[in-house]
């Protein structure tokens, strides 16, 4: 049996995560075993890769690669597995984020992000990504009221406003699986507006 994959994608502050755990509730409430993961992390592993990319110094190149160990570990150990078992994995980010913010954020070229992405997920790939957009200064503003920032979190405007430009191109490029979801709006409208997603996706 051949499970889910659904990811949650947008930039730091689109408030994506607040929106996991409803859809989480409305696939349980349809009968699925639903098992919810994370990308920077999911595994041991990728989270102590994950505490080293977010806190520590380093080139661009450097972590992309990270990410990119992170996620090999999490898609052998953890997706694969949840897949097989025919579970609904719901990921707090996957490769689209990778194209984002390494490819639009750090600039580091399609050449780079694609080889890597193939060889890393082998076919290994969302059947739906909820993109929750919000303009980068909105963004920033949501986020200044939250935790402490970690490294990523502290770029200034302009990086997310690339970040939010590399969703935006992965958006056009697979318009099949990538939905954009309005996240300017109240917890409220934005539930909404996934809730209709999904039932239009997943009809009784």
């Amino acid at each position: 049996m051949t499970g889910r994959f659904i990811s949650f994608e947008g930039i730091d502050g689109a408030g994506k995560s607040t929106h996991i755990q409803a859809v989480a509730d409305w696939f349980r409430a349809r009968g699925a075993d639903v098992q919810l993961s994370r990308e920077p992390g999911g595994t041991p592993l990728a989270e102590t890769l994950r505490d080293i990319v977010l806190k520590e110094s380093m080139g661009s190149l450097t972590e992309l690669l990270l990410m990119f160990a992170g996620r090999r570990d999490h898609v052998e150990a953890v997706i694969k597995p949840a897949l097989a078992a025919g579970k609904t994995l719901l990921c707090d980010r996957f490769t689209d984020a990778s194209f984002a913010y390494q490819g639009g954020g750090r600039g580091l070229p399609l050449s780079v992000l694609e080889p890597l992405a193939d060889w890393v997920q082998e076919g290994t790939e969302p059947e739906l990504t909820l993109w929750f957009d919000l303009p980068a200064e909105q963004a920033a503003a949501r986020r200044a009221s939250a935790r402490e920032a970690d490294r990523i979190e502290q770029q200034d405007l302009e990086f997310f406003e690339r970040v939010r430009a590399g969703y935006a191109a992965r958006a056009a490029k697979a318009p099949g699986r990538i939905v954009r979801v309005d996240a300017s709006g109240t917890v409220e409208q934005v539930g909404a507006h996934v809730l209709a997603v999904l039932a239009e996706r997943y009809p009784c």
